[in-house]
C-alpha cells in the first residue's frame, strides 16, 4: 500500500475521531435539568420553573428572559398573512401615501390614493359608486344599514374591504359577489343577526373574516366555507351564539385560526371541530361551556394555541388534552380544576406557555416553562407569604399582640381595680385578642416551614385540617372580640346615661354573658367544618386560610355565611359601638354645661373626647376596610390577593393589638399601679420607707369606666357639698374621670 493510500486512511480516521469526539463534547455539555428546573440556555445551570420569565436576569446570560413572550397561535398566523395589516387598517394609512388619486369618480368626503379609497366617516348611506381598478376601500364609521346583492359586483381587483362601525343588520345573498380578489373583509361592530354560505358567494381568494361584535346568535346549518376555500382566519367574538354544529365547518378544511370567545356558547359536540385539521388557533374564552367531550380535541394535531379561559368548567378528563402534541399556549383562566393532576399535562411535551386561575395550579405542570399567575397577591411560587414586608411583620405584629395581651393578662390581677367584674372582661378579652397573635404565629410558621418551595405544597396545605382549624381560630379571635368590646360598651353607654336606673351587674350574670359570647364564637367559627358539601373549603380559598372575601369558586352557602358574619353581626356591633360611645359624651358634656362652677371640667372633657376618639377611630381603621371589602366583593369587584394580605396581617390584628393599650396600659389604675412600683423600688422596699411613703389607696378616679354601683359610698361622697348642682357636677365629674 503506497504512502498517499495510508496517507488518505489516516486522514479520513482523524476526521471521524475528531468529529465524535466533538459531539461527544457537546453531548457532555448538554443540560438535563430535574423536572420543574429549565436550563440557562448553553452553560450547565438550571433555574426553577419560577424564575423564569420574571424579569430579573437570573441566569447571567439572559436565558432565562429569552422568549418569553407568548406568540402562538394567532400571532404567528398574522404574521405569516397580514404583515401590512396595520399598515392598511390604521387611521394613517392613507397619508402615508404620496402616490396621486388613480381612483376616478371619487365622492367629495372621501380621501383617495392610489388605488385606495377611504371613506370614514364620510356619512354615506350606500356603497359609493367609483371606477372598478380599485384596491382597497374604507367605508368605516358610515350609515350603511344593509348590503344588497352585487353591491360590490364591478370591484373585481379590491383585495381589502372594511365596514366597520356601521349599521348593518343585513346582508344579502350574492352581497359580496365578483369581489374574486378579495383577501380580507372586516365588518365587524355591526348588528348581523343572520348569515348563511351564501353571503359569501364568490369570495375565492379570502383569508380573513371578522365578524366581531354583532348580533349573530347562531350559525348556518350548511357550509359555511364552501364558497371560500382559501379561508384561514374566522373571528366571530362577542356575538351571541349559543352552539357549534357539526356541519358548519365541514368545509373550512384551510381554517388556521377560529376565535369564538365572548358568545354564549353552552354545549359542544364532539365532532364540532373534526373538520378542522390545520387549525392553529382556538379561542373559546368567556362562553358558558360547562364540560368538554372526551374526544372534543381528537382531530386538532395542529392545534398550538388553545384558550378556554373564563367558562364554568367545573372538572376536566385526564385525557383532554392527550391528542394536542403540538400544543405550546394553554389558556385556563378563571377555571376552578377540582379534578386537577399532573395527568393532565404530562403528554404535552411542547408546551411552553400555560395560564391558570390559581398559582398554585402550576405545580402540576413543572414542565412548562412559563406558568403564570406566579402569585396571588398573598402567596407565591416560593413562599407562603409572597412579599418580604408581610413576612417581617406577621411576626412583629404576632409578638406585639401576643406579649400586649399576656402581659395584660398576667398583671390585670395586680392591678387595685374596685371592679372585679369589669377586670373579668377584660382578661376575656384579651384572651380572644391573643388568639389573633397566635393565628399569625401559627401562618407565620408554615411560611417558614415552606420556605422557597411553597408550590409544592399549597393546594394541600389549603385543604389540610391545619388550615381549617388556624382559619376557625382568627374567626374565634375576631367574633369574640367583637361581642365582648359591644358588651362592655353597652354597659358603659347604661352606666353613664342612665345612672340611676342602672341595676348592679351581678357576678353570676357576667359569667353567664361572657361563657355565651364564647360559646357564640365558637359556633361561628366552626359551623363552616361541619359541613363540607354546603361550605366547601370556606377557609381554604387563600394561603392565610381567612375567608375575608368571596371567590367564584365558593359556595352559595359559604358566601351567605360570610356575609351574615361580615356585612350583618359585625357591622351592626360597629354601629351600635359608635352609636353608644357618641351617646355618652353628649352626656357627659351637657353635664359639664349644667356645672358651670366647676372650671377643670372643660380640660377633662377634651381628654375624654380625645379617649372616645381613639376607641372609635380604631375600631374603624380595622372594620370599616373589611366592609367595604366584602361589600366589593359582592358586587363582584374584582380584589386583588395583595389588598387581603394586607387586610389580614396589618388592618385585622389593629384591635387585637391596642385594644391592651386602650382599656388597660393607659389608663388611670394602671398607671398608679405602675407608679407604685417605681415608688417601691426608689423606696428599696424598706418597712421604714412604707410607713413614710405616699398612699395609692383606692380612690374614685380609679373606676374604670363601669357602673356607678360598683363604686362605695366612701368614695363619692364630696366633702362638703350643700347645692344641688355641685353634687350633680362632682358625681358626673367622678364618672368623667373614670374614663381617664
Amino acid at each position: 500500500m503506497t504512502s498517499a493510500c495510508w496517507f488518505h486512511m489516516f486522514l479520513i480516521f482523524g476526521t471521524n475521531f475528531i468529529h465524535c469526539t466533538l459531539e461527544n463534547q457537546d453531548f457532555r455539555h448538554e443540560v438535563i435539568c430535574p423536572l420543574g428546573y429549565f436550563p440557562c440556555g448553553n452553560i450547565t445551570k438550571c433555574l426553577p420553573q419560577l424564575l423564569h420569565c420574571n424579569g430579573v436576569d437570573d441566569c447571567g446570560n439572559q436565558a432565562d428572559e429569552d422568549n418569553c413572550g407568548d406568540n402562538n397561535g394567532w400571532s404567528q398566523q398574522f404574521d405569516k398573512y397580514f404583515a401590512k395589516y396595520n399598515e392598511m387598517t390604521s387611521s394613517h394609512a392613507f397619508g402615508v401615501k404620496t402616490s396621486e388619486c388613480l381612483v376616478d369618480s371619487v365622492p367629495a368626503e372621501c380621501l383617495c390614493r392610489g388605488l385606495e379609497l377611504d371613506c370614514e366617516g364620510a356619512n354615506l348611506r350606500a356603497v359609493p359608486s367609483v371606477s372598478s381598478n380599485v384596491t382597497l376601500m374604507s367605508l368605516k364609521r358610515n350609515q350603511l344599514r344593509k348590503l344588497s346583492a352585487d353591491s360590490f359586483k364591478k370591484y373585481q381587483d379590491l383585495k381589502n374591504l372594511y365596514l366597520q362601525n356601521n349599521k348593518i343588520r343585513t346582508v344579502s345573498a350574492h352581497a359580496f359577489k365578483g369581489l374574486y380578489n378579495l383577501t380580507k373583509l372586516i365588518i365587524e361592530n355591526n348588528k348581523i343577526n343572520q348569515i348563511s354560505p351564501l353571503t359569501f358567494h364568490g369570495l375565492n381568494s379570502l383569508i380573513l373574516l371578522v365578524l366581531m361584535n354583532n348580533s349573530l346568535a347562531r350559525l348556518p346549518d350548511k357550509p359555511l366555507c364552501q364558497h371560500m376555500p382559501r379561508l384561514h382566519w374566522l373571528d366571530f367574538e362577542g356575538n351571541h351564539i349559543h352552539n357549534l354544529r357539526n356541519v358548519t365547518f365541514i368545509s373550512c378544511s384551510t381554517l388556521t385560526v377560529l376565535v369564538m370567545r365572548r358568545n354564549k356558547i353552552s354545549s359542544l359536540n364532539e365532532n364540532s371541530f373534526s373538520s378542522l385539521q390545520k387549525l392553529d388557533e382556538l379561542d373559546l374564552a368567556s362562553n358558558k361551556i360547562e364540560s368538554l367531550p372526551p374526544y372534543l380535541f381528537k382531530d386538532l394535531k395542529e392545534l398550538s394555541q388553545l384558550n378556554l379561559s373564563y367558562n364554568p368548567i367545573q372538572q376536566i378528563q385526564a385525557n383532554q388534552f392527550d391528542y394536542l402534541l403540538k400544543l405550546k399556549s394553554l389558556s385556563l383562566e378563571g377555571i376552578e380544576i377540582t379534578n386537577i393532576q399532573r395527568r393532565m399535562f404530562k403528554p404535552l411535551r411542547n408546551l411552553s406557555h400555560i395560564y391558570f386561575k390559581k398559582f398554585q395550579y402550576c405545580g402540576y405542570a413543572p414542565h412548562v416553562r412559563s406558568c403564570k399567575p406566579n402569585t396571588d397577591g398573598i402567596s407565591s411560587f416560593e413562599n407562603l407569604l409572597a412579599s418580604i414586608i408581610q413576612r417581617v411583620f406577621v411576626w412583629v405584629v404576632s409578638a406585639v399582640t401576643c406579649f400586649g395581651n399576656i402581659f395584660v393578662i398576667c398583671m390585670r390581677p395586680y392591678i387595685r381595680s374596685e371592679n372585679k367584674l369589669h377586670a373579668m372582661s377584660i382578661m376575656s378579652l384579651c384572651c380572644a385578642d391573643c388568639l389573633m397573635g397566635i393565628y399569625l404565629f401559627v401562618i407565620g410558621a408554615f411560611d417558614v416551614k415552606y420556605r422557597g418551595e411553597y408550590n409544592k405544597h399549597a393546594q394541600l396545605w389549603m385543604d389540610s385540617i391545619h388550615c381549617q382549624l388556624v382559619g376557625s381560630l382568627a374567626i374565634l379571635s375576631t367574633e369574640v372580640s367583637v361581642l365582648l368590646l359591644t358588651y362592655m360598651t353597652l354597659e358603659k353607654y347604661i352606666c353613664i346615661v342612665y345612672p340611676f336606673r342602672y341595676l348592679k351587674p351581678g357576678k353570676c350574670r357576667t359569667i353567664s354573658i361572657l361563657i355565651l359570647i364564647w360559646v357564640i364564637g365558637f359556633v361561628v367559627a366552626f359551623i363552616p367544618l361541619s359541613h363540607k358539601e354546603f361550605f366547601r373549603n370556606y377557609y381554604g380559598t387563600n394561603g392565610v386560610c381567612f375567608p375575608l372575601h368571596s371567590e367564584q369558586a365558593e359556595s352559595t352557602g359559604g358566601q351567605i355565611y360570610s356575609v351574615v358574619i361580615f356585612l350583618g353581626v359585625n357591622l351592626a356591633a360597629f354601629i351600635i359601638i359608635v352609636f353608644s360611645y357618641g351617646s355618652m359624651f353628649y352626656s357627659v358634656h351637657q353635664t359639664t354645661i349644667t356645672a358651670t362652677e366647676i372650671q377643670n371640667h372643660i380640660k377633662k372633657e377634651m381628654t375624654l373626647a380625645k379617649r372616645f376618639f381613639f376607641i372609635v377611630f380604631t375600631d374603624a381603621l380595622c372594620w370599616i376596610p373589611i366592609f367595604i371589602l366584602k361589600l366589593l366583593s359582592l358586587l363582584q369587584v374584582e380584589i386583588p390577593g395583595t389588598i387581603t394580605s394586607w387586610v389580614v396581617i396589618f388592618i385585622l390584628p389593629i384591635n387585637s393589638a391596642l385594644n391592651p393599650l386602650l382599656y388597660t396600659l393607659t389608663t388611670r389604675p394602671f398607671k398608679e399601679m405602675i407608679q407604685q412600683a417605681w415608688y417601691n423600688y426608689k423606696q428599696g422596699r424598706s418597712i421604714g420607707s412604707k410607713s413614710n411613703q405616699k398612699t395609692y389607696g383606692p380612690s374614685f378616679i380609679w373606676v374604670e369606666m363601669w357602673p356607678m354601683q360598683e363604686i362605695t359610698p366612701e368614695l363619692t361622697k364630696p366633702a362638703i357639698s350643700t347645692d344641688s348642682s355641685e353634687t350633680s357636677a362632682t358625681t358626673h365629674s367622678t364618672r368623667l374621670n373614670s374614663y381617664r
